[in-house]
């Protein structure tokens, strides 16, 4: 290269320009913001940092972290595995010291992605649109982002910097109400600008995991429950009625419904496989697939990652999915992390179709006789309950050997040729359901709460009849907080919504819960009694601690939270 370098420097005349390196074909922060088509590859590119959150590996994904700060799950992982689990799931640094930067690499991506869409916000006034709409939409979705990313930094650790522009600075954590501001900002901004026909659910397969004006107001409201609830005051910027219309807004619309039976929200729940090793074998699938009419937002993601530096796929998956191996279609190999308490399980109401739709019951399955599994996954699990989350879990299939003809139990992506099991999930998360939409609503007030609520609680009980039809009950329950309240603890199990829920009664109340989910667990096949302290959860009011290294290069500049 060198050589090269001088030989062409040689053939060159010596003007004083000759040095110039400017790139003729690579885009630059200099040159590359030069037009509306430039602006939209940003976009995809804020939408990879958002994705990033979660493919760049953090031991704890949002969506995970959330789980095990929550009653409905243990820490779970193997035996032997680090404590860090532990020390998450029961506030407890005495669990294992050394796990001072639980939360490193979840922190740099989330400062990464805010940093891509602050770039492309800044640059928007430069522009030439070819209309106030384009621009309302792009500059919407990308400021929906930066809302939604920070609400996630500032449930996790409620003290964080706030950046609105493209900036390394040195800056000290704001203070919460500020940093809350800002995100009921973006997110009224983008329920204001982007067209509520942008991305419509019958063009849903091109614009797979847009953010909507819809999608930003439901999130809104999730924004201003939480915040009223923690801090016991009206936000800046939004008011109830205001959040609350968003949410009739969005029933109204028609763009969304309930799917008639729970199950078929989720792959794993709605497919079995039929045949033998011998005659080969069929998927039988109900799946209503993760755009379907219920979804208002979900968190994409691809098999394409590998160890090079792409990321892309759901790495989280596989700490939520059975430990020890693949035994049974439909469910993948994974890490056994996040196990479910029994008590949990045994709490879903006779004739509730979400127990089944929502838990892994290795007994009543199987799996749990399998002198695999009894040889194999019990002696190397930690906190086994026999229950694992079934929602979100890696999956597998039967696949037919290309070269001898022979089937065989793998790896569901594996066996498609595409991806690795362990960093290419490409399941996505499922942020805001409609039926999280008519709870929010009802517990706002509307005056359709009792017609909202028993919408969920009588889907949850439908059961199909022989025909195919559904045979849906028309039970009455009356709003009260309480109802509404034990129905998202029911309808929103593993989805990484339960803590935040807790959270926002008090942080007595989420201690209390938690502490009332101890119970006897299997720790490498022997019994041991799990148990937890109130005094861990309410000393830190809940939050997480800022990562040992983000104090560090900050030279002090930021502060350890409380408990911490």
């Amino acid at each position: 290269m060198a050589a090269l370098g001088l030989l062409a420097m040689g053939l060159t005349s010596c003007g004083e320009d000759f040095l110039e390196v400017s790139s003729k074909t690579e885009g630059t922060t200099g040159n590359f913001y030069s037009n509306e088509a430039a602006a939209s590859r940003a976009l995809i590119g804020c939408y990879d940092g958002w994705q990033r959150t979660v493919s760049d590996g953090p031991t704890f994904a949002f969506h995970y972290l959330s789980e095990l700060l929550a009653d409905e799950c243990f820490g779970g992982t193997g035996n032997n595995d680090a404590r860090n689990s532990a020390v998450v799931d029961r506030f407890d640094m005495g669990e294992d010291n050394s796990q001072q930067n639980l939360h490193n690499t979840l922190w740099v991506s989330y400062y990464a992605a805010i940093y891509r869409v602050n770039e492309l916000l800044q640059r928007v006034e430069g522009l030439n649109w070819s209309s106030d709409a384009v621009k309302g939409r792009m500059t919407g979705e990308a400021r929906a982002m930066r809302g939604i990313l920070y609400f996630d930094l500032l449930r996790i650790f409620e003290n964080v910097p706030l950046l609105t522009v493209p900036s390394t600075a040195n800056v000290p954590q704001a203070d919460p109400d500020e940093v809350y501001a800002q995100v009921f900002s973006d997110l009224r901004y983008a329920a204001d600008n982007i067209p509520a026909d942008a991305y419509p659910k019958s063009a849903s397969s091109s614009n797979d995991g847009r953010i909507t004006c819809y999608a930003a107001k439901a999130m809104m409201a999730r924004a201003y429950l939480f915040y009223t609830g923690v801090y016991g005051k009206e936000p800046t910027g939004v008011s109830k009625a205001d959040v609350l219309q968003g949410l009739e807004d969005i029933i109204a619309s028609g763009e969304y419904s309930l799917i008639p039976l729970y199950k078929n929200l989720w792959y794993c729940a709605s497919t079995t496989w039929t045949g033998s090793n011998q005659t080969g074998w069929t998927e039988v699938s109900t799946y209503a697939g993760e755009d379907n009419a219920e979804n208002i937002l979900t968190m994409k993601f691809n098999y394409t990652s590998d160890y090079n530096g792409n990321a892309g796929g759901n790495n989280a998956i596989q700490m939520f999915s059975v430990r020890g191996g693949t035994f049974k279609a439909p469910y993948g190999q994974g890490w056994g992390g996040a196990t479910v308490p029994k008590s949990f399980a045994a709490s879903f109401p006779s004739g509730d179709q979400r127990r089944e739709a929502s838990i892994i019951d290795l007994t009543a399955e199987g799996i749990s006789d399998m002198d695999d599994y009894k040889s194999k996954a019990i002696p190397d699990q930690r906190e086994y309950t026999g229950y694992f989350n079934k929602k979100y879990t890696a999956r597998s299939g039967y696949h037919k050997s290309e070269t001898d003809g022979t089937w065989s139990l793998t790896h569901y992506w594996d066996g498609l040729m595409a991806g690795d099991f362990q960093i290419s999930q490409p399941i996505g998360y499922t942020l805001i359901r409609y039926a999280d939409v008519l709870l929010m609503a009802a517990e706002l007030g509307s005056g359709n709460a009792q017609q909202y609520l028993n919408q969920v609680h009588n889907r949850a009980y439908a059961t199909e009849n022989a025909d195919g039809s559904v045979n849906t009950p028309s039970f009455s329950i009356s709003p009260t907080k309480a109802a509404i309240m034990e129905e998202r603890r029911l309808e929103f199990a593993f989805e990484g919504i339960r803590y935040w829920d807790l959270l926002r009664q008090g942080v007595d109340v989420a201690a209390q819960a938690i502490v009332a989910s101890g119970e006897t667990v299997l720790n490498g096949g022997l019994e041991a009694t799990l148990t937890f302290k109130a005094d861990n959860i309410t000393s830190k009011r809940g939050f997480q601690q800022i990562p040992l290294t983000q104090i560090q290069l900050s030279n002090g500049v930021l502060k350890q939270n409380a408990g911490w």
